[in-house]
């Protein structure tokens, strides 16, 4: 772990509880995040990849403490989050926000433009009413629409547009880390460019760090300093987007970037198709918990899960048999 991150993950879990006993007492959890360290240093983009159903959206929520982990630590600028008072916690989600997946069902229909993205002032008390309007006007042409936007109400816009309104809404406190929750996979391809171009220039312009959540790897290539790949709640690979995306280690992330569809016919590689279905959080194999699906699983130990490991500069893998 770096002293200097802006924000550290130490041995995060999130389980849910599923079955009760009689007494009322869990007895079976959901393991969706189950253990993982990583640091985020200002300044960059790091990528949180994986299946559906893989924990990435929960690691997201647990990172901006909108749920309670069951153990581990986050750290923010040094603070721990979870032993943080709620005064404290206030000032604290000034400098964390989140971009949401559905541009559709994250903005209150209800609401003008300019009153969702004015409402951050309002919450934390930041400006006067006299100024708030001119502020969200600016807002909104940053982001690529009108300041007579702000008086129109959000089924008025498109997805491509909608989405930019919530980026605004997100940047309206000036947050030092933005967690982007799958933030263009609604979206049409074209749109996605354009929004994907949008935060890569924010970044630069208010020096902001993103933790980038997506399934999809050709956006995940464009936008990524870094990248953790996720399974079954655990970090099986982790290091810098060229090196992962050149020389895979981890059989599932050279599974998953061979799915990725190659125009070029010259550059044609072997799909690599994985056998089996992804086993229940519920209840996750023994050991390394990708054996079941792994090509490679024949003598692997079944009884002792690997644990991240150095394999080069900045690299790490959770791996028996690193390739």
């Amino acid at each position: 772990m770096n002293a200097e991150s802006l924000l550290q993950i130490d041995q995060l879990k999130k389980h849910y509880p599923v079955r009760w006993n009689f007494f009322g007492r869990a007895k079976a959890y959901v393991k969706a995040v189950d253990g993982i360290s990583l640091c985020v240093d200002r300044g960059e983009t790091l990528s949180i990849v994986g299946e559906s159903g893989c924990g990435k959206s929960t690691l997201g929520r647990c990172i901006l403490n909108l749920e309670k982990p069951s153990a581990g630590i986050v750290r923010f600028e040094g603070k721990n989050l979870a032993a943080c008072r709620p005064a404290e916690m206030r000032q604290i989600r000034r400098h964390m926000q989140m971009i949401f997946q559905d541009p559709y069902s994250s903005l209150n229909p209800r609401k003008t433009v300019g009153r969702i993205v004015g409402d951050a002032y309002d919450i934390h008390r930041l400006l006067p009413k006299s100024e708030q309007q001119q502020k969200v006007r600016e807002l909104l042409e940053i982001v690529g629409l009108r300041k007579s936007h702000a008086r129109r109400y959000p089924h008025e816009f498109s997805g491509g547009q909608r989405q930019r309104i919530g980026v605004a809404r997100a940047l309206a406190l000036n947050p030092k880390l933005i967690v982007a929750d799958e933030p263009v996979s609604a979206l049409d391809v074209s749109v996605q460019a354009q929004i994907l171009n949008l935060l890569i220039d924010l970044q630069s312009q208010f020096n902001l760090t993103y933790v980038f959540i997506s399934h999809d790897l050709s956006v995940v290539r464009h936008i990524s300093d870094r990248v953790a790949v996720m399974y079954l709640g655990k970090v099986v690979e982790l290091g810098g987007g060229r090196e992962i995306f050149s020389n895979p280690r981890h059989p599932y992330t050279q599974a998953l970037i061979s799915a990725v569809p190659i125009v070029h016919r010259r550059k044609k590689g072997q799909r690599i198709i994985l056998s089996g279905d992804i086993p229940s959080p519920l209840k996750p194999p023994r050991g390394c918990r990708f054996h079941p699906r792994c090509r490679y699983r024949q003598g692997q130990r079944k009884d002792k899960e690997p644990q991240l490991m150095e394999v080069g500069t900045g690299r790490r893998v959770a791996c028996y048999y690193p390739l």
